[in-house]
């Protein structure tokens, strides 16, 4: 019982880490970790932080 709720929350994990991910690059993000990879990817000139 223990090991079913653990693979459980961690598929749930995995599956909103996913979600985040689809969501993210559907809407022209191109660096999800940069914080400002929305304001980038609007400019057209990709992400600040690729260029470090």
């Amino acid at each position: 019982m223990v090991n079913a709720i653990a693979i459980l929350v961690l598929l749930l994990i995995v599956g909103a880490a996913a979600g985040y991910v689809y969501k993210a690059k559907k809407s022209g993000q191109k660096c999800i970790g940069c914080p400002h990879a929305k304001k980038c990817a609007a400019q057209g000139n990709g992400c600040a932080c690729q260029s470090k």
